[in-house]
């Protein structure tokens, strides 16, 4: 691991690492190290009602330092990088360690994030409604910067090229041409991440998983039944589609379980290929 004694004290430290890492462990040891705030960077980890199937940081955890907007969003709220990027800014002077698996976060707060209208909901219901391939295929055409350089297996990143273009009538490559100066440059902080092997870290996944059962996973999904249909980006949480057909009667327990390790060791894969891709120069800590 890094020896803590090494790293610098005047400046942030980010933490970036795919789910199931040991990023919160780290953050928790230099926070108590260097007397620091921890700061959250995860999009699932933001909403309440998840903290044990988001793994956000448990109660003692968070009485070991520090902790903030982790939990803050409303179940049934959706929440952009742009309110993170407003959420983060009163923290940035104090030392913060910035958290998280969101890349997006990241690289918005270093990079700098253009100002883009939010999306009207017909549009957003229109972009639901079609196949990757048609949203792609008008990428192609209208936004080829974008399509060339996107992600062609993440949905949501094809499916947010092409509502800006419908939405704001400019393609969503223009608009990050035209992106501000960023609120901490990478110079000035001490970036980690977390470089995780793919057997090692799909078994730590699936153990997890079990121990988030055994925590009450199960039971925190069972209390959010009632607004499942009401969530907003909280329906995003990894693990939480397959607990609530459980418990709607549409799975097994076993056989959810099965699926949530499946589609967290996706949202893993993509996350590991994200940070391969966009973070070359970060201090990369290989795992184990």
């Amino acid at each position: 691991m890094i020896n803590i004694d090494t790293i610098p004290e005047d400046v942030p430290i980010l933490i970036a690492g795919p789910t199931a890492s040991g990023k919160t462990a780290l953050a928790i040891s230099i926070a108590q190290a260097q007397n620091r705030p921890i700061v959250n960077a995860d999009a699932l980890q933001v909403y309440d009602g998840w903290r044990i199937l988001t793994a956000r940081p448990s109660p003692e955890e968070e009485a070991a330092a520090p902790h903030y907007l982790f939990g803050h969003v409303p179940f049934e709220a959706e929440y952009s990088v742009g309110q993170w990027l407003r959420d983060v800014a009163p923290f940035l002077s104090k030392r913060p360690i910035i958290v998280g698996g969101t890349g997006l976060y990241f690289r918005a707060l270093t990079e700098g994030l253009a100002e883009i209208p939010l999306t009207p909901p017909d549009i957003r219901a229109t972009a639901d409604a079609l196949p990757t391939a048609t949203l792609l295929q008008d990428l192609d055409h209208e936004d080829p910067t974008l399509a060339l350089r996107i992600d062609r297996q993440n949905r949501a990143r094809i499916q947010r090229g092409w509502e800006v273009l419908r939405s704001t009538g400019k393609p969503l490559s223009a608009w990050q041409t035209e992106t501000p100066p960023p609120a901490l440059p990478l110079s000035k902080t001490y970036p980690i991440l977390l470089d995780a092997d793919r057997d090692w870290l799909a078994d730590r996944i699936a153990r997890r998983f079990d121990m988030m059962l055994e925590q009450g996973a199960l039971e925190e999904a069972r209390a959010n039944l009632h607004r499942w249909e009401k969530a907003g980006g909280a329906a995003k949480a990894i693990g939480a589609p397959e607990l609530i057909a459980h418990l709607k009667g549409h799975l097994s327990l076993d056989d959810a379980r099965e699926a949530a390790i499946i589609a967290s060791r996706q949202y893993a894969k993509r996350q590991r290929t994200w940070f391969r891709s966009n973070m070359a120069d970060w201090t990369h800590l290989s795992l184990p």
